[in-house]
């Protein structure tokens, strides 16, 4: 696919530098990328410069936002924003304070399970791919796990000790769905909702989601991520058409050979109407208005 809106770096969870992923991008045929990192802008100047470097490529301002709804952590991605909106900014500020005392507190709760220097472990684990000003992330810590023999797999990490429900899934440190959203308009930017079946929800509770993202001013859901399940596509292509929502869709990369790669995702439904080409047309129209910073370089 030459379009890939969902990716992230070492900024947050990554495992390659901006550059690096912008031009892994480019020579898999990626023409139009997203940097979605989690919570963070830190790896767009980055990622901006390389693109900038590479024959048609088109970097969009992105980011994954956390938040929570119905006691749950959800993600929504923002799209060609303002990187200076004050609201933006502060937003990010205290994500980043909110992202450190989570890594603290997993910490914490795995040191309590017999786990010591699970804290540190993640860090290092962290620094090794890339300096980072961000606080490690529960990947991180899962490749901790795995390197002091606790678990045999990142798979087994998650599914013990840090995925949804387990004592690292720790999400007090988030604003709610409308404040994230919220934050993401005051930017100007497009919202999707991110990887709605990855949130183990009835199908009630989904809709719900929905109804209450579109109402707090979301435009669109990522109906495909990654190498998905080809049903889940379907299931997420009928809410997108009932609930007239634009489409996203990426590959979700964080490392090679991981769970997908750049550019690789399953393919889109071709009657839905595609958020890409909403970015597209505003990048147009302000190239020809002259305008000296628009949200797609």
């Amino acid at each position: 696919m030459h379009i890939d809106l969902h990716c992230h770096s070492t900024a947050s969870d990554g495992a390659l530098a901006p550059a690096a992923v912008v031009a892994r991008a480019h020579a898999r045929g990626v023409r139009v990328l997203a940097l979605t990192d989690h919570d963070t802008l830190e790896g767009l100047g980055e990622a901006r410069q390389a693109a900038a470097a590479l024959p048609d490529m088109q970097l969009v301002s992105g980011i994954e936002l956390s938040c929570t709804w119905g006691g749950a952590t959800i993600h929504v991605l923002g799209y060609g924003f303002s990187a200076e909106s004050p609201e933006l900014l502060r937003a990010i500020e205290d994500l980043h304070h909110g992202r450190w005392a989570r890594a603290e507190e997993i910490g914490r709760r795995l040191e309590a399970k017999g786990m010591p220097g699970a804290f540190v472990g993640a860090r290092d684990v962290q620094m090794e791919l890339g300096d980072s000003a961000n606080a490690p992330a529960r990947p991180h810590f899962a490749e901790f796990l795995v390197r002091a023999g606790h678990v045999a797999d990142r798979g087994e990490a998650f599914r013990k000790w840090l995925g949804a429900g387990k004592i690292g899934d720790v999400k007090q440190h988030w604003p709610t769905l409308e404040q994230a959203v919220g934050t993401l308009r005051a930017a100007g930017a497009w919202i999707s909702l991110a990887h709605p079946i990855q949130y183990d929800f009835t199908r009630s509770k989904r809709r719900k989601l929905l109804a209450d993202f579109i109402r707090a001013g979301g435009h669109g859901l990522e109906v495909v991520n990654g190498l998905q399940p080809a049903e889940q596509t379907g299931t997420l292509a009928i809410l997108a058409r009932e609930f007239g929502l634009l489409v996203s869709a990426g590959s979700d990369f964080h490392a090679p050979t991981d769970w997908s790669e750049l550019g690789m995702y399953r393919p889109i439904p071709e009657d839905l109407p595609l958020l890409a080409a909403r970015l597209k047309l505003a990048a147009n129209a302000a190239e020809h208005a002259g305008a000296p910073d628009v949200a797609v370089h």
